[in-house]
């Protein structure tokens, strides 16, 4: 009975996407906070840090890659510099382009900064030079030469009526300009590589600088010389000065000296008291960095107003921290890397987990897009699983192993609470128990495939981490077992592997081993994933041949072949409570397929690039897709919507031909034209057009009403009468309404109409035919101008 009642699905909408936004280079904040400016290849996006949403994307015309920018410190301008030697000033709340000129660097611009008023703007080339724009009037006020090799630093100095210029280029110093004279004051050497941030005292009478070389200089601005050498152990990347106005003694701060967070290679924030070169604080990583996973940070900025401070990593993440506790408020992800497999998470499915091409998880929070980062395998994550109730999921990797995790449903914290470490080789498909958290089956590239036991009591944090031991090993196949599923019972288990076969295997009771019960063959190439059915005695299959099989769990016999996609069928699931397939392919493609009907129902075309990840919620009215394109695209099931529109259109169509039937009956000839019109009825367009030819007075009747029609209706009329003329039933009152139409309105205002000229020259030949003729109907310069 419930299928009876079953509506099938017939399309999806995209509802969200989380699309890279952060491929590496700048990043700033804007003065209010809201916003955080970065590059990505060709664009600047303004990502709004409430939402986490992209709510602007500047992009250059040129498609050439943007070198740097600067927002002004009043966040109202905006300036990009691209490869083509290009600067533009962008109103980027519109994402208008204001202006754009040359920036007369004979190569592209390295760095730019604007001065505390926003009036001036210096750039520093790749060329050792450095030009200062003043952005109001427009022209270039200085022209700063005397720095060796690229320009990668230009500070201002926070007192402007010094109107004094900081730069570092690639010699290592830091050179002082004085731009009223255009000259180099000095030059600050203490450095050994090149510098990568200047950070200035409130009263502008003293700064700290960091370099690579490891050490980071704390400078006396009025007597230009070092104060103090500061030797921080690590190459750093970027320094911000704490507020001397805040209570900082919970981290260690204890005098009101000059206090100064570096962040580097070592990925850990850390604050120094420049007066004794000591670290007052360091940051605690969640876990700490495995080989090959340096998490070094490349900017460090502070936001003043809220008392935080935001980090970029070499993984293009971006996080935002609340100080002085240092505790992690907000993580965005810029740039996912080819994403392998998806999956949602939570009591209402509200986050998604996503293994990307790296070692780490990430968990997304779908309404904020607010990132988790998950640290604990040490290769690259191929798989994933989510238990029923939603909380526990389950990950496998290239590093060989298989982890347990578990969400926190108030916090939304994760932790690792079990793993399990016995394949021969890379982990490439994991699968759950369905019915209970009881159970965990992971396939490899060793061929096998092994049953994990869960523990009663699944530990609640990664601090009491239980180790898994493989309750059964099975070698399988002859290949890679690409795909591992549960049946919903826990009863069944289906492997698909590389070599073209599906395997049923009865689970049997706990401690037993498992047994073949049977070989799907048929598919021409690997098989990539196996779905039992929710409902029915069925499975699925889908394989790089292209196709998609169902197979009966009778007699193994394949029931159906689905054929649509152009490439490999990567992922498959079943929706509408088994009576329809979703698939997604290497073409980028997902479809959606009615079982009974053998019919592909609808295509979604959102993704440049495989589609490895495909799942949907428990609701079943919202599919999450992931692709190599970077792309993460979450769907919702708008059948029900689209039904309903269609329904309120059919029930508008039909009170408008009741309306048209009672204005016909009225004879209001005018309304009841511009309803069949609206209603793009040509045939009652053309019983209006009879019944006024056929009443008192027609000629005339016709000629009134046919002029009263706005422009767009006589476009309409036009276009019916190059139909109608086609026809000897109705070529008659087709020329009696062009007899209107070219009697009484000029050439000019016909050729303005859509597609004028190709009606009327369509309408000679047919015109010719009845005799009457198109060109004797209209004065001789109307048929030039309109008709030759």
């Amino acid at each position: 009975m419930a299928k009876s009642n079953l509506q099938f699905k017939t399309n999806y909408a995209v509802s969200s996407t989380i699309e890279p936004f952060y491929k590496g280079g700048k990043v700033q904040i804007s003065k209010d906070e809201k916003f955080i400016f970065c590059t990505c290849g060709t664009r600047v996006n303004v990502l709004q840090i409430v939402t986490g949403k992209i709510v602007h994307s500047i992009e250059q015309d040129d498609q050439e890659d943007i070198t740097s920018f600067a927002l002004s410190l009043d966040d109202e301008i905006l300036v990009t510099a691209s490869k083509a030697l290009l600067l533009k000033q962008w109103d980027w709340k519109q994402a208008q382009c204001t202006r754009s000129w040359r920036a007369i660097h004979n190569v592209p611009i390295a760095s730019m900064t604007f001065d505390p008023t926003a009036t001036l703007l210096a750039t520093g080339g790749c060329d050792g030079t450095i030009k200062l724009w003043d952005v109001v009037k427009q022209y270039c006020t200085h022209n700063l030469k005397g720095s060796s090799g690229v320009v990668h630093l230009v500070e201002f100095h926070p007192d402007i009526s010094l109107l004094q210029l900081f730069s570092s280029a690639s010699d290592c110093g830091i050179r002082m300009w004085d731009l009223r004279s255009s000259q180099c004051l000095c030059v600050l050497q203490s450095h050994y590589s090149p510098v990568t941030s200047l950070a200035f005292t409130p009263d502008g009478a003293s700064m700290v600088s960091s370099g690579r070389d490891k050490i980071c200089t704390v400078w006396d601005l009025k007597s230009r010389t070092a104060r103090r050498t500061v030797p921080v152990y690590e190459a750093v990347e970027s320094v911000v000065l704490l507020p001397e106005d805040e209570d900082f003694s919970e981290i260690g701060v204890k005098t009101k000296e000059i206090h100064f967070i570096t962040a580097g290679s070592k990925g850990v924030l850390r604050v120094w008291d420049a007066s004794s070169a000591r670290c007052v604080f360091a940051q605690t990583l969640p876990s700490p960095p495995s080989a090959g996973d340096p998490r070094s940070l490349t900017y460090c900025l502070p936001l003043p107003s809220s008392l935080r401070l935001a980090t970029v990593t070499a993984e293009h993440n971006i996080l935002l921290y609340q100080l002085p506790s240092f505790t992690t408020q907000q993580q965005f992800v810029g740039f996912n890397d080819e994403v392998l497999d998806v999956k949602f998470l939570g009591k209402g499915d509200t986050h998604i987990v996503v293994a990307t091409n790296s070692s780490q998880l990430k968990v997304f929070d779908l309404a904020t897009s607010s990132c988790k980062i998950l640290y604990g395998h040490t290769d690259t994550v191929l798989s994933l699983d989510v238990f029923k109730k939603g909380s526990l999921f389950v990950s496998c990797a290239k590093d060989k192993s298989v982890r347990v995790w578990r969400q926190d449903p108030d916090s939304g914290q994760v932790s690792c609470v079990a793993q399990g470490c016995s394949h021969a080789n890379a982990v490439g498909s994991i699968t759950c128990s369905r019915m209970k958290e009881s159970f965990v089956v992971s396939g490899s590239q060793d061929c096998t495939i092994k049953v994990w036991d869960l523990p009663e009591t699944i530990p609640e944090t990664d601090g009491d981490m239980f180790q898994l031991t493989a309750r059964v090993t099975e070698k399988a196949h002859d290949k890679d077992v690409n795909s591992v599923a549960v049946s919903p019972n826990d009863k069944l288990l289906v492997s698909g592997s590389q070599d073209r076969l599906a395997k049923l295997w009865s689970l049997g009771a706990p401690g037993a081993d498992l047994a073949l019960l049977g070989v799907f063959r048929g598919h021409r190439r690997g098989v990539w994933c196996v779905q039992f059915s929710p409902m029915d005695q069925v499975l699925a299959s889908s394989s790089a041949d292209g196709s998609v099989k169902l197979w009966s769990l009778q007699d193994f016999s394949c029931l159906k072949t689905f054929e649509g996609h152009d490439a490999s069928v990567l992922k498959l699931i079943f929706v509408s409570r088994g009576t329809q397939l979703l698939t997604s392919g290497s073409d980028g493609l997902v479809k959606l397929w009615t079982i009974k009907t053998n019919e592909c129902v609808k295509t979604l075309d959102a993704h440049q690039d495989k589609v490895w990840g495909l799942h949907a919620t428990r609701k079943d009215d919202r599919v999450v897709t992931a692709s190599a394109d970077s792309n993460i695209t979450v769907w919702t099931d708008v059948t029900e919507v689209e039904q309903a529109e269609e329904q309120a259109k059919q029930e508008d169509q039909i009170l408008k031909k009741q309306e048209l039937s009672n204005l016909l009956h009225e004879k209001k000839y005018l309304k009841a034209l511009g309803l069949a019109i609206s209603l793009d009825q040509p045939h009652t367009v053309l019983k209006v057009i009879k019944a006024i030819r056929q009443g008192e007075d027609g000629a005339k009747q016709l000629e009134k009403t046919v002029l009263k029609l706005r422009q767009d209706q006589k476009e309409s009329m036009l276009r019916y009468c190059a139909v109608w003329n086609t026809n000897a039933r109705s070529c008659l009152d087709a020329q009696a309404v062009i007899q209107v139409m070219l009697t009484h309105l000029s050439p000019e205002e016909l050729l303005q109409y859509q597609g004028a000229r190709a009606h009327l020259e369509g309408l000679i030949p047919y015109t010719g035919e009845v005799g009457e003729g198109i060109k004797p109907l209209m004065p001789e310069k109307v048929s030039a101008d309109c008709v030759c």
